[in-house]
């Protein structure tokens, strides 16, 4: 029998549940079964897939109190909880209108005057996805939804330190018969994903760049493909054009919602030397205004750290910044309350890429502000990373902008705002250097790359071909 795995409430810093991970047998079994499903399930159709997912979202509709309740358990914050059962309900909508023009076979004229071709594709029987803590619904499903539509079985397993809406999704699947039978979530920690990487035939994973180099090299000893999502250090560039109340309040959104906890988080801030002084003192006082989401989850916006090991992280990079001398204008430590684990959004200045707070990936409401005095520093400076995963650039004319973006390395670039992809999935991006690997997640891409493209090539003439023998 497996060993339970117990769960830390992230407000009070107590253990208050436990799950428990299948045996290996268990979860090949269950694999087994999904297989069997999906055959029935893909030659149902797209109609029948689509009507499935459109139940299953009347599902959840009558759950979302249960949902939201869970979530702010495994979180510690409200706000971003609600937007998780919503972006969730609205992706439903969204995939479920936009797969039939994405997902038809198409037939075609060659250069060779008698062959034509008949382009279709098929999915990949069985995808694994594992997710994890800081999103904990809208990252188990972002993948999942194209995939079903496009005719795939799937196994999600979420983080094992936010695993409590695992129950209230569980019973919304239960209530759908067809989906039942194509769809498993199971609890577990790495042990467990290491297992579902041997039983499925694409993997998708979100999560650190360490882990997810194993990942990929699991993926890679078995032939079938990773689509990676990994750690973020975006940065933000911010020209004297820009406007500095829109830059602020953009920025400051970009890097403390969710407590900061994202990998599209901005946690660079790069800004032009006329400016420097402004923008600081308007964003610091912006900042200070954040109240945290105590005592009450309603008390703020600012929620507790969600993994306790993350405040070792965050402790280590404050340390070594301060060291190094840089200031801190607000926050700048972690306190903690009644068990929780709490980080005020803090703002540094006299900050340099020296620091571990300019180059690792901190997953917290930390803002340094670099200054720049000219457009090409600004650009060495937000490429001068591991990472490419999204980057942001303000400026007071959109040829200005985009002409920094054109040059930044990262896959997705909000102009004159932050962390776009957060809330807009329709744009098409790849995850540029150790930020990831694979297709795209948002745009087409993300449900084509679900389906293996099929090839017939049709003789519609009885003549002999001029290249036989």
């Amino acid at each position: 029998m497996n060993q339970a795995i117990a769960v830390r409430n992230p407000r009070t810093g107590q253990i208050d549940h436990w799950i428990t991970p299948p045996s290996v047998e268990t979860l090949t079994t269950q694999c087994q079964q999904l297989r069997q499903g999906q055959r029935q399930w893909s030659e149902a159709g797209l109609a029948a897939r689509i009507a499935a997912l459109q139940a299953w979202q009347e599902a959840v509709q009558e759950r979302r109190t249960e949902l939201i309740r869970a979530l702010v358990a495994d979180t510690g914050r409200l706000s971003v909880s609600v937007l998780e059962v919503d972006s969730f309900l609205a992706s439903l909508d969204r995939w479920c209108r936009r797969a039939p023009e994405l997902l038809q076979d198409t037939e075609q004229h060659t250069a060779i005057p008698f062959i034509r071709l008949h382009q279709t594709a098929v999915p990949y029987p069985l995808v694994g996805i594992i997710s994890p803590w800081n999103f904990p619904l809208l990252l188990a499903t972002i993948d999942l939804i194209p995939a079903l539509l496009a005719g795939c079985a799937a196994v999600v397993k979420p983080s094992e330190i936010a695993p409590r809406f695992v129950v209230p999704l569980q019973q919304a699947i239960a209530a759908v018969p067809a989906l039942e039978s194509v769809l498993a979530v199971v609890t577990g920690a790495a042990e467990t994903g290491a297992q579902l990487i041997k039983q499925v035939d694409a993997v998708c994973f979100t999560g650190s760049v360490a882990t997810g180099r194993q990942v990929a090299a699991a993926a890679a000893r078995r032939m079938i493909p990773a689509f990676l999502e990994l750690g973020g250090k975006d940065p933000a560039v911010v020209l004297a054009s820009a406007d500095l109340d829109l830059a602020t309040s953009a920025i400051l959104w970009g890097s403390v919602v969710n407590t900061g906890q994202s990998c599209l988080s901005i946690e660079r801030i790069y800004v032009a030397a006329p400016i420097f002084a402004a923008f600081v003192d308007l964003l610091t006082t912006k900042a200070q205004a954040l109240q945290l989401a105590y005592p009450t989850v309603e008390s703020g916006p600012i929620g507790p750290i969600i993994a306790a090991r993350q405040a070792d992280v965050i402790t280590a990079h404050l340390a070594d910044a301060i060291a190094k001398g840089a200031i801190v204008h607000c926050g700048g430590k972690i306190e903690t309350w009644d068990g929780g684990l709490w980080c005020r959004p803090t703002v540094l200045t006299q900050v340099n890429h020296s620091m571990l707070v300019m180059t690792e990936e901190t997953f917290a409401p930390i803002l340094p502000v670099m200054s720049f005095t000219t457009v090409e520093e600004a650009i060495a400076l937000a490429n001068a990373s591991i990472y490419g995963l999204s980057a942001a650039v303000f400026a007071g004319s959109e040829p200005a902008a985009i002409a920094i973006a054109a040059q930044l390395e990262a896959g997705a670039i909000s102009i004159n705002d932050a962390a776009l992809t957060a809330v807009m999935h329709e744009g098409e991006k790849q995850s540029f250097k150790a930020s990831g690997l694979g297709g795209s997640r948002m745009g087409a891409a993300a449900l084509k790359r679900f389906m293996r493209p099929k090839a017939y090539l049709v003789k519609t003439q009885a003549i002999a071909d001029p290249w036989w023998f």
